[in-house]
């Protein structure tokens, strides 16, 4: 498979025994990877081995998702693929609307402040509510938590994986 592959959830259990799986998602757009008829492809992080998948159906569920991908009617076939990641090829991502930006081009940007000096680098993004934080792992001390607003996020480099930002009172505790 010479298509980039980026994570789009985690494959934690099997859900009743008609061959649906529970994923956790590590996506912006759950809902659009999951739609019934989207292609996506196993990954054992393990081995790499890999398996193309397609939805047949997908429903939420708490904070995850329940998903039947076609071919597999029962839980015996799916067992195996726990603890797998979900992944989706490069071809199938879509443009994004200027401003917003996919997980894995912001997932190991430096970030910078606007005088220049460098903070470190972000290492996951949560989604707590309103807006995405983006957790920012620092030389040393306790992670920086930088919300994703406009008044913090100046500017973000995809190509050049640097992010600006703005600290506001209270947001660097040294």
């Amino acid at each position: 498979m010479s298509e980039k592959l980026y994570t789009v959830g985690k494959i934690v259990n099997t859900h009743g025994i008609r061959g649906e799986l529970k994923i956790v998602p590590q996506t912006d757009f759950a809902d659009e990877r999951f739609a019934p008829g989207s292609k996506l492809v196993f990954v054992d992080p393990n081995s790499s081995a890999t398996l193309p998948v397609t939805v047949e159906s997908a429903r939420e569920h708490k904070t995850m998702f329940i998903i039947r991908f076609r071919g597999f009617g029962n839980i015996n076939e799916v067992e195996k693929y726990k603890g797998w990641l979900l992944k989706v090829e490069e071809k199938y991502l879509s443009e994004l609307p200027e401003g917003e930006f996919y997980y894995h081009e912001i997932v190991g940007c430096t970030v910078v402040t606007e005088e220049g000096e460098t903070l470190g680098e972000i290492t996951e993004i949560l989604s707590p509510g309103a807006n995405d934080v983006w957790v920012v792992k620092r030389p040393k001390g306790k992670p920086l938590l930088l919300p994703y607003i406009d008044d913090v996020i100046l500017d973000v480099d995809v190509e050049g994986k640097k992010v600006t930002a703005r600290l506001m009172e209270g947001l660097l505790d040294l």
